[in-house]
């Protein structure tokens, strides 16, 4: 089991800037590849961001690239998410998830656990 929670969400401005936190506990953190997801409201969850546990690999939604960054704290049990330049298009409510063992961390599927995530809501 992993538990996760979320900060860092809130309402700002187009162009601002947010840094959202996840906090995992109940398994060895450094051996967990983790992604972000987002949801707004009327669609579907969709890829963000992921980092590996192995070679601290990133991927990045085509969307998000260039303005996002992910990393990772292995020492603080935590992964987080630089969120620069924000867009209205960037609202929704922001998940943070842990990898089971399948291939492809852009795949909701490939998640094994999922927290209860934060809001984030970009104003034009």
């Amino acid at each position: 089991q992993v538990q996760l929670v979320e900060s860092g969400g809130g309402l700002v401005q187009a162009g601002g800037s947010l840094r959202l936190s996840c906090v995992a506990s109940g398994r060895t953190f450094s051996s967990i590849s983790m992604g972000w997801f987002r949801q707004a409201p009327g669609k579907e969850r969709e890829f963000v961001a992921a980092i590996t546990w192995s070679d601290v690999s990133t991927y990045y939604a085509d969307s998000v690239k260039g303005r996002f960054t992910i990393s990772r704290d292995n020492a603080k049990n935590t992964v987080n998410l630089q969120m620069n330049s924000l867009k209205p298009d960037d609202t929704g409510n922001y998940y943070c998830a842990a990898a089971g063992p399948k291939a492809g961390l852009r795949l909701r599927e490939s998640y094994n656990y999922w927290g209860q995530g934060t809001q984030v809501t970009v104003s034009s």
